[in-house]
């Protein structure tokens, strides 16, 4: 029903900036609460950031600052600027996104992942 696919990721030094991006398709209505989520090796996934389509964003304590979350209604995708990374910052990113399928129904979706890996 909906498909969310990444792209942006790489290998990036300390100190330098990535953007990713998450563009949302397939058979909805709209899409509501857009985020990023991280996960690395052998730990949870974690929350990064949230934005609602009215652009009110949310940001875990450990990317405020450096990271920053937009999107394109009109395109149906989402962007997170990241930058002043650090090695911590080394993951798998995750697009994820909620999608109005039907007059009362929603659907929730993930991208297939995105590296990300920041050497000191």
């Amino acid at each position: 029903q909906v498909q969310l696919v990444e792209s942006g990721g790489g290998l990036v030094q300390a100190g330098g900036s990535l953007r990713l991006s998450c563009a949302a398709s397939g058979s909805f209505f709209s899409i509501g609460l857009m985020g990023w989520y991280r996960q690395a090796p052998g730990k949870q996934r974690d929350m990064v950031t949230t934005i609602t389509s009215g652009s009110t964003t949310n940001y875990a304590d450990f990317v405020k600052g450096r990271f920053t979350i937009s999107r394109d209604n009109a395109k149906n995708t989402v962007f997170l600027q990241m930058n002043s990374l650090t090695p911590e910052d080394t993951a798998v990113y995750f697009c994820n996104a909620d999608a109005r399928t039907g007059r009362s129904s929603w659907h929730n979706a993930w991208g297939q992942g995105t590296q990300v890996t920041v050497s000191s």
